[in-house]
């Protein structure tokens, strides 16, 4: 009885060994092996799947892109062939000095400090940029040395003797007198 039990169990085991090959050779039919030795099916050879031998994240078609172009309305500059400058901002070149320009139906400016286009009425008269950047480099350029703009003065006007910063020696060097305790101070120069 035990015989026929083990007889019974290897036929078992052969049939499904059988059945198992016959459903993988069913299943390999539509399968091609790629460059790394892993099986494709046709779908996923439509789709782009592969074991890491293709590209990864790069896109196949362009997409539709437009080549870039000005902003300018009835200028159809190509700027493929631009300066980087003018292709990342989307201007051409007589448009970035033009004195008005339509954009978008309003009659506008670009600021060269911006680098966008502003309406007329930002900017002061002739100028390539708008009130509010040329407020800001004003400001900037005011804040400079008082000594500095001293200096260039042309009624030859020397600095104030209440000044507390003095002139450089003849080696560059600018002398400190420090008052207090002569040990080791820190100090920040801004």
């Amino acid at each position: 009885m035990e015989g026929r039990r083990v007889e019974r169990k290897k036929t078992l085991f052969e049939r499904v060994r059988k059945n198992s090959t016959v459903d993988e050779e069913v299943e390999n039919e539509g399968e091609e092996e790629d460059e790394s030795g892993v099986n494709i099916t046709e779908e996923e050879k439509k789709i782009g799947v592969s074991s890491g031998g293709g590209r990864r994240g790069s896109s196949g078609g362009g997409g539709g892109v437009s080549p870039p172009s000005c902003q300018a309305e009835r200028c159809g500059a190509d700027l493929t062939d631009a300066k980087r400058y003018h292709r990342r901002h989307k201007v051409c070149e007589f448009h970035s000095k033009a004195p008005v320009v339509v954009v978008a139906g309003l009659r506008q400016r670009f600021c060269q400090q911006c680098s966008r286009f502003h309406d007329l009425a930002e900017f002061d008269e002739s100028k390539r940029s708008c009130r509010r950047r040329l407020a800001g480099h004003n400001e900037r350029r005011r804040k400079t040395n008082p000594e500095a703009a001293n200096e260039g003065n042309s009624k030859g006007q020397h600095p104030k003797e209440t000044t507390h910063c003095r002139l450089a020696d003849e080696r560059g060097r600018i002398q400190m007198n420090l008052t207090g305790s002569s040990e080791y101070k820190s100090f920040n120069i801004r």
